[in-house]
């Protein structure tokens, strides 16, 4: 039975909202055990996880028998918890323009390419996986577009919001994943590159990357 004073994850190892929480978790150095949801396989549907998140959707955070899902939702949880180091800023101006970035991806770019929709694409417009694959790339491309825009008004420092990573940083490494798994080109958005490659060399991310997890020895379904 599991420790209800236990940190964990249900999570999935190629889910960009749970390398968000995982990448967050690692920053923070707070130990937690990832309990894998395979969303591909309808996991997520089943009656035990059903008990455990009614959105049926990963990650769900379980800390001290509490829940919290949406991974902005839990990021802001962990610095409300663990305060240090701090992955949303206290400035209220630069507390905005880290959540908006964020929200590029987490409300934006993110929520056309997961597998609920393409699944949706293919049920309801005959999509086949030629379709499904443009789809999710140009809505990835959208992503990256508005982050290299961004990032071209206010140059990283080395980071998003300065000398540290936080929660823009780690949704941006999040939506340059959504290009890994498609294997887009990062030329045309240069800024975005080399943000991705400084977030990248932190073993923080390095570790929390989907590519890293037991789940990646069989090729992406």
């Amino acid at each position: 039975m599991d420790n209800p004073m236990s940190m964990r994850i249900y999570g999935f190892w190629r889910s960009l909202a749970t390398f968000r929480v995982r990448v967050a978790l690692k920053i923070k150095e707070m130990e937690f055990d990832e309990i894998s949801v395979d969303i591909l396989r309808g996991e997520q549907f089943e009656p035990a996880y059903a008990q455990v998140s009614a959105e049926r959707v990963v990650p769900t955070f379980v800390h001290d028998g509490y829940s919290v899902f949406q991974s902005l939702a839990i990021i802001e949880y962990l610095d409300d918890v663990q305060p240090l180091p701090r992955l949303i800023p206290l400035d209220a101006k630069e507390r905005a323009y880290a959540r908006s970035l964020a929200l590029v991806t987490i409300a934006d770019a993110h929520p056309l390419v997961t597998p609920r929709v393409r699944n949706h694409l293919a049920k309801a417009f005959d999509a086949d996986a030629r379709a499904i694959e443009a789809w999710s790339k140009h809505w990835t491309s959208e992503g990256l577009a508005i982050y290299e825009r961004l990032l071209a008004r206010r140059a990283p420092a080395p980071f998003a919001l300065g000398e540290e990573p936080g929660l823009a940083d780690i949704c941006i490494a999040g939506q340059v994943v959504g290009a890994h798994f498609l294997k887009l080109e990062l030329t045309e958005f240069p800024l975005v590159g080399r943000l991705a490659e400084r977030c990248f060399a932190l073993p923080a991310f390095a570790s929390s990357h989907p590519f890293e997890q037991p789940g990646y020895t069989a090729k992406p379904r």
